[in-house]
């Protein structure tokens, strides 16, 4: 029998960008801001100082010590027994990124083969049957069927079904209705 197969994105989605860039401009800039101050914002304006994020994914180190999204782990494997999955991030921006996310993968989810990892630097060529992301932009053109993982910057929009975290994940993808 031949699985479906599922994209999966690594910041945001199982790898917590949000907290790092919070422990990131804590270390930094000597403010401790909370998950609910980036609410509604996007990654340009999340912090006062102008650019901080951006500064911070350019930055030596900030890829390879992201935490990993609770529940994040236990539920790829989960999703390994049913379906294909691919871990999909548009790595490229941030080059410095590329084997700092690759050793994270080994690091964090080592049963994850390699084949199953791509960096790409526009995700409207991936063509799996389900897309778990938290970007609008990468979720808007996608052909298959789109999750959108929440996340700070796309609290407003709805017009995809919203995870907010890996259990509600599992139950969208059990949901025979939205499976088939």
């Amino acid at each position: 029998m031949i699985k479906k197969s599922i994209a999966i994105d690594m910041d945001g989605v199982i790898a917590d960008v949000e907290q790092q860039f919070l422990n990131w401009y804590h270390r930094d800039y000597g403010v401790l801001f909370t998950k609910e101050y980036l609410t509604g914002k996007q990654e340009a304006n999340a912090f006062p100082e102008e650019g901080a994020a951006r500064k911070f994914a350019f930055t030596p180190g900030f890829f390879l010590t992201l935490p990993v999204m609770d529940g994040a782990v236990e539920a790829v494997k989960k999703l390994m027994e049913t379906y294909e999955v691919y871990i999909v991030s548009a790595a490229m921006e941030f080059p410095l990124s590329l084997p700092e996310k690759l050793e994270w993968l080994k690091l964090n989810f080592p049963f994850i083969h390699w084949r199953n990892v791509i960096f790409c630097g526009d995700k409207s060529i991936i063509n799996t049957d389900f897309m778990i992301d938290d970007h609008l932009k990468n979720l808007d053109n996608f052909k298959g069927k789109p999750i959108m993982f929440h996340a700070f910057h796309n609290v407003s929009y709805n017009h995809h079904v919203r995870a907010n975290n890996w259990d509600e994940v599992l139950a969208i993808l059990s949901d025979t209705n939205f499976t088939n």
